[in-house]
């Protein structure tokens, strides 16, 4: 009898706290998104010297207030999975974690409370609270897109950061320390800045066959910089648009699933509502 109150009164909360198809998960996820903005405001005004010579009390009193409730919110996310260990090491369970970590670690760490801001991550829910399913289907298509260009992306900023450490010894050779190159550490530094045509100009080179060098660089960082562009760009478009929902997959808690989907297109498990 007590194992199935448990177990009704899990279900509830899951639903309550996971699903934004119901009323009330949709008003619980409302009334926490307007939470994450006061929290994210509050900790923002907090480093205003002014504002926090004359409110440090009421910052402080504000900033442990949202993070008990984020506390007392996170573990019962936790209780209410049916695989708690899945949600933890979800996406959106570690930065649900990582939105109360900073108010204890303030406790031992000055200053580490302004790294709240992160909670601003947990707007991404916005878009299955409100129904915004274009913005999940377009969310899915570019998180495909990302992962499928992983592989040609690392291949291609290997390649780079060989070019830099070339470029950057052969400055440290031609230049030397008269002209600011004091180590190859400092020379691959200055390779960086001029190949993202960043140009923070705390070190130019002063010989012809230094300028001459960079010169090269600078110009081989404008097609560099297109290459990634070019490679997502690619893979957006090869990624079928999924005609995606909010619902959540008890399981492993992966968002976005397609309408009619009956399993997880990530773990297979049944998601619920579907027979």
């Amino acid at each position: 009898m007590v194992s199935q109150k448990n177990d009704s009164l899990k279900r509830k909360l899951y639903s309550i706290i996971f699903e934004a198809e119901t009323t009330a998960g949709r008003t619980f996820d409302i009334i926490l998104l307007i939470i994450i903005v006061a929290s994210v405001v509050v900790v923002s005004l907090e480093s205003v010297v002014s504002l926090r010579r004359d409110h440090l009390q009421l910052f402080q009193t504000l900033e442990w207030s949202f993070t008990i409730l984020f506390t007392i919110e996170y573990f019962v996310r936790i209780y209410s999975s049916q695989k708690p260990v899945n949600y933890i090491f979800s996406f959106f369970g570690i930065i649900d974690f990582l939105a109360i970590i900073p108010t204890y670690l303030s406790l031992f760490v000055i200053g580490s409370q302004y790294l709240l801001v992160i909670r601003v991550f947990r707007l991404l829910r916005i878009a299955r609270v409100f129904r915004l399913t274009r913005f999940v289907n377009e969310g899915q298509v570019l998180s495909r897109a990302l992962n499928a260009s992983i592989t040609k992306i690392t291949v291609f900023l290997g390649v780079v950061l060989m070019m830099v450490i070339v470029v950057g010894t052969l400055m440290y050779v031609i230049e030397g320390r008269e002209s600011g190159y004091t180590s190859i550490p400092i020379s691959i530094y200055w390779a960086i800045v001029t190949l993202t045509t960043v140009g923070f100009g705390d070190i130019t080179p002063a010989t012809p066959l230094g300028q001459l060098l960079a010169s090269c660089l600078m110009i081989m960082g404008y097609g560099i910089i297109a290459v990634p562009t070019g490679i997502v760009s690619v893979e957006l478009s090869r990624a079928d648009k999924l005609d995606a929902t909010s619902r959540v997959c008890p399981n492993c808690h992966k968002e976005g699933h397609s309408s009619d989907a009956k399993y997880c297109d990530n773990c297979g498990h049944l998601l619920r509502g579907k027979a």
